[in-house]
């Protein structure tokens, strides 16, 4: 998750780590606590006790926690780990981070905000978004510019890509956002693939199909592969000296 890389001049940039978040083989309700209610769905793939999972590795407790997409999981899964969980609201021509209350026997977070000063330790958002041209890097070039304020240094915003894949010959959605947070000013950070569905027992093969075989058993659909895994993408803000050592 969170990585340390080498400063040193005459160095070449390391190459970004990859994580891996595999399918969950758990049973709705087999995990006990507040994250196993049966009416908090998946968020891109990954369980709530995954979720909190991620949250956890890049946020410590009382930190901001802003979701731009309003997911019920994720207010779950932050107010579960002592996070304060956010939303971005309207503010007359433009927008305010606004702390969710917490429900009757919620858990609340020790501190509002671990560090002073404005900005959220971790942003989440969707991309692209409904209702935007942001599949061209002028179009989310723009967008991530417009949430680099939201992220205070030392912070991250982590992108769930939900694009299908490029085609031969273009320029794939991750390479795009990817190009445009460096533009925007925040550091490609961390690859995470999040599979949605369970690695195969055996070697997959590439004969044709059994006969017979239940269709809901299969990878295709009209003769497409149907999606194995959700990218999510981890940008970071420029820390300052005295954050960077604490961090």
């Amino acid at each position: 998750m969170p990585k340390h890389t080498s400063t040193d001049a005459g160095t070449r940039r390391e190459p970004v780590p990859v994580g891996l978040f595999l399918a969950s083989t758990r049973r709705p309700g087999t995990r006990r606590g507040a994250l196993a209610a049966p009416d908090l769905p998946h968020w891109h793939g990954l369980a709530p006790g995954s979720l909190a999972y991620l949250i956890r590795r890049y946020t410590r407790c009382g930190d901001v926690v802003l979701d731009l997409d309003a997911h019920p999981s994720v207010a779950a899964a932050a107010r579960y780990l002592r996070r304060a969980p956010a939303r971005l609201v309207p503010a007359g021509h433009s927008f305010r981070v606004r702390l969710l209350s917490a429900p009757h026997g919620a858990r609340r977070p020790r501190r509002e905000v671990r560090r002073p000063g404005p900005g959220a330790a971790l942003v989440l958002v969707t991309l692209p978004r409904a209702g935007e041209s942001s599949l061209d890097l002028h179009g989310t070039t723009r967008a991530i510019a417009a949430w680099r304020p939201l992220v205070r240094p030392g912070g991250f915003l982590i992108a769930a890509l939900t694009a299908r894949g490029s085609q031969p010959a273009t320029i794939s959605h991750r390479s795009t956002v990817i190009a445009a947070a460096r533009t925007a000013g925040l550091i490609y950070h961390q690859h995470i693939p999040v599979l949605l569905v369970p690695l195969p027992e055996h070697d997959p093969h590439t004969g044709p199909e059994a006969a017979g075989e239940p269709e809901d058993g299969r990878r295709l659909l009209a003769g497409r592969h149907l999606p194995a895994y959700r990218d999510l993408v981890v940008l970071a803000g420029t820390a300052t000296g005295e954050e960077a050592t604490h961090a």
